[in-house]
């Protein structure tokens, strides 16, 4: 699965160890657009300690490449309805390498035909 920007800004907070405990346990099928570690590391008020959180999760982390055809697919899905650059990548990467995403803005994606999602509430609350 490839975990929406929102799911790895999530997974530091206290109120969501739990979430935290499903990542590390699925490790395995865990992946991450290099998107994400543009809007999560970019984040102009993102604290220190949570930046080095960040990079050290990021450096084991599986990153997926932006290749061309990501691109290309994301440009399909942006003229099709208006999305964020960020989520029309992230949904591009998903259906290119055919995995789902994990998300808590399941409206951004439930649009898009093929694309698998999972809700962050159905981990949270199995």
């Amino acid at each position: 699965m490839i975990l929406d920007s929102n799911i790895l800004i999530y997974s530091i907070k206290p109120e969501y160890v739990s979430l935290a405990r499903y990542l590390q346990a699925n490790e395995d099928v865990v992946r991450v657009s290099l998107f994400s570690t543009l809007e999560v590391l970019g984040f102009n008020r993102l604290l220190p300690e949570d930046k080095q959180l960040f990079e050290e999760y990021f450096q084991s982390a599986e990153i997926l490449p932006i290749t061309s055809s990501i691109v290309t697919q994301a440009i399909r899905l942006k003229q099709q309805r208006k999305r964020s650059p960020g989520d029309a990548i992230i949904a591009a990467t998903a259906l290119i390498y055919e995995l789902p995403v994990l998300t808590n803005n399941t409206t951004d994606f439930l649009t898009i035909p093929g694309l698998r999602v999972i809700a962050l509430a159905d981990i949270l609350h199995p």
